[in-house]
């Protein structure tokens, strides 16, 4: 059956105009995490998940979470996202971050941001390095239309020890899209930015679909034990 070549670009236009509206959500929904003091010392991380998770009904009826709602606090800033560390209430001087992926109109934000409390310079230095450096790996992305998830994860992972950091999990990003996008390739090393991805991002998906991206920045001083987040969407803005 011929493919109407029209059809299939209204449709793309369509998902990318879904992916973008969610983020801008997310985005808002994050303003207004800082603006109502949510993520603030004296509060524990799973009272803080919890608020988050009704603002965002609040300001979008939205119910549904593509993945379990993160906030971490101090240590529990350095534990891979598939580790569930007990939860802790957030201290005077701690970092901590938020990592949420919630659904917009069947179209799936995944945005994470960093808070420091206190006066650290090392802490403060990781604030300001996580968007500097998501920015950077955004141009590494930009400027090879051939590169694959090893050579982006390569580029991210030397970023990060340019700037003293470390990367904190096995990944720095994946696949992104309508809800649920692991439908696409499941739990395959292509859906993310992985030293053992050696597939170009560019490229369509098995149902011949433009692929999205998710770059996901956590950063890591293992010495002093604490930790940052930074994600959004990578090709799209």
């Amino acid at each position: 059956m011929a493919v109407d070549a029209g059809r299939v670009e209204v449709a793309e236009a369509e998902r990318v105009a879904g992916l973008v509206a969610a983020q801008e959500k997310a985005i808002a929904l994050f303003a207004e995490v800082e603006a109502r003091g949510i993520v603030v010392p004296g509060v524990g991380e799973r009272e803080a998940s919890d608020r988050i998770r009704d603002l965002a009904n609040e300001m979008f009826g939205t119910t549904k979470h593509w993945h379990k709602r993160v906030v971490r606090s101090g240590a529990n800033t350095l534990v891979p996202y598939r580790e569930n560390p007990p939860d802790r209430v957030i201290g005077p001087d701690d970092v901590a971050f938020a990592d949420f992926g919630p659904i917009f109109e069947e179209y799936e934000a995944d945005f994470g941001r960093t808070y420091v409390f206190g006066d650290d310079p090392d802490k403060r230095r990781l604030l300001e390095d996580l968007p500097r450096l998501f920015d950077a790996g955004r141009e590494v992305f930009a400027a090879d239309p051939d590169i694959t998830g090893r050579q982006l994860h390569g580029a991210v992972e030397k970023l990060a020890a340019e700037a003293g950091w470390e990367l904190g999990g096995w990944h720095a990003g994946h696949l992104v899209g309508e809800f649920p996008h692991e439908t696409i390739d499941g739990m395959k090393v292509e859906s993310y930015i992985t030293p053992d991805n050696d597939t170009p991002m560019r490229r369509t998906d098995r149902r011949g679909r433009t692929c999205h991206w998710i770059l996901e920045l956590h950063f890591v001083d293992r010495r002093r034990e604490f930790g940052g987040f930074h994600e959004q969407l990578l090709d799209l803005a």
